[in-house]
């Protein structure tokens, strides 16, 4: 099967195609034909450093959505010919492959309406920003919330998720993206390179400040958000977590949450490995309901994957990159 594989650790340039074997599933275990893998930062960020325990010629890419083509033994849950997307485990191959493992536990079936490319853009970036708000902050109604980068794709599914949950939505951009984020339901808009993000804030909630905070950028950027937090406030890291001891004891009772949706994987806990599934389902049916925007700005071919992780590696990408994998039998 033709790939796009990783020699060892480098830059993005260094990934190149290259036909190997196809893949077999284990006990609980299904192999998906990939008809569409979604580019996320953590795959830039993986090409350079590698990660412990992995077998050269590596394959990146974690947000797979195409056909179930064989079942492990044990599995009777799941057949050939099921639609389904998910995100993968890091620590073994991924998407960028015509052919890809994944485990049952954390399939999502593809909902109808819901095309390959635009399931491809939901797991990586939308669990993130549907973990954060329903399984770390438990957002209410009729709060306000603060979400920092809410152009990227973790930013903009949380935009979304909290227009659904009936929130007051700020959120930073600069002024290239603020059409974007008010078309998603952004409804206090705060241009970070022309504008005090904390003054803004005050002027806002007249200096109460923000009920739930998102942070999408740095440990640096949570860390100084936490002056931005109401009394009980609580913030969501997915970029770095905020260094809480900036902040004097008892002084606003915050409490501050990480993200971190891959995590299940090296975690054991089946639980958490179920929760994946779970999510997906929940949220691949926004999407295919509308309710959710998968917001794919650009779709690739395979061979185009180090190009477009290079131009996410620059940190101005708007929304989602997802790449068409062409089958045996198919023109890319």
């Amino acid at each position: 099967m033709k790939a796009l594989v990783l020699d060892k650790p480098g830059t993005p340039e260094s990934l190149y195609t290259s036909d190997v074997e196809q893949p077999k599933p284990g006990p609980g275990e299904v192999r998906v034909k990939v008809y569409a893998v979604g580019l996320n930062p953590v795959d830039y960020k993986l090409a350079a450093s590698g990660y412990p325990g992995w077998d050269y010629p590596m394959i990146l890419g974690l947000d797979v959505a195409g056909v179930i083509d064989s079942v492990g033994k044990g599995v009777d849950e799941w057949q050939a010919g099921d639609p389904v997307y998910y995100h993968g485990d890091l620590s073994k191959p991924g998407g960028y492959s015509q052919y890809a493992i994944a485990s049952t536990r954390t399939l999502a079936w593809l909902p109808d309406g819901l095309s390959y490319t635009d399931a491809a853009a939901l797991p990586c970036a939308g669990f993130a920003a549907y973990q954060a708000l329903h399984r770390k902050l438990h957002v209410q109604k009729d709060r306000t919330i603060l979400i920092l980068g809410g152009a990227g794709g973790v930013g903009g599914f949380a935009i979304q998720l909290a227009k659904i949950a009936g929130l007051k939505i700020i959120t930073t951009c600069s002024k290239h993206n603020v059409n974007f984020v008010k078309n998603l339901g952004a409804t206090e808009i705060i241009d970070y390179q022309t504008e005090n993000v904390k003054q803004a804030v005050d002027e806002i909630t007249q200096g109460r400040g923000v009920d739930y905070i998102l942070d999408t950028v740095s440990s640096a950027s949570a860390t100084e958000a936490l002056d931005m937090l109401a009394f009980n406030g609580a913030i969501a890291c997915v970029a770095g977590m905020a260094d809480i001891s900036k902040v004097a004891p008892y002084e606003k009772a915050l409490s501050v949450h990480e993200v971190a949706v891959g995590g299940a994987y090296a975690s054991n806990d089946n639980q958490a490995l179920d929760d994946l599934a779970k999510i997906g389902m929940e949220f691949g049916n926004l999407a295919a309901k509308g309710l959710v925007k998968p917001m794919v700005e650009e779709v690739v071919n395979l061979e185009d994957i180090p190009d477009a992780l290079v131009r996410l590696s620059m940190r101005h990408v708007r929304g989602k990159i997802v790449a068409k994998v062409p089958q045996p039998q198919e023109k890319s």
